[in-house]
């Protein structure tokens, strides 16, 4: 017998195909799931998942804005990094997966 826990519980079957629309969009506009899908647990995940990326894109940018010169040779990088992480974001929300975010996906805002 094996003490081996999944580190990514599985959801609720039902609860993932109701909102599996709502925790994608979350990665786009994170307030969307806060609205209509409130219920859910796999919805609410993903919605603080898109919150913390959205403050981490913002935190960015404004980086990038207060340091001119390197912030110009940055920015396509940083771009192309939050496009990565929502990318990886829709991808986990679309297989039905409570994975979190790289390097900063273990931080809770929602509860």
């Amino acid at each position: 017998m094996s003490n081996f826990q999944d580190p990514y519980p599985q959801e609720d079957p039902n609860d993932v195909q109701a909102n599996k629309v709502m925790a994608i969009l979350a990665y786009i506009l994170f307030f969307i799931p806060l609205l209509a899908a409130r219920n859910s647990s796999f919805a609410m995940y993903h919605a603080n998942q898109g919150l913390v990326l959205f403050i981490v894109a913002v935190a960015a940018q404004v980086v990038v804005q207060i340091i001119p010169i390197i912030g110009g040779l940055l920015y396509p990088f940083v771009f192309l990094a939050i496009l990565a992480f929502m990318i990886i974001g829709i991808i986990n929300a679309a297989n039905g997966q409570r994975k979190p975010l790289p390097l900063f996906g273990n931080v809770q805002l929602i509860k």
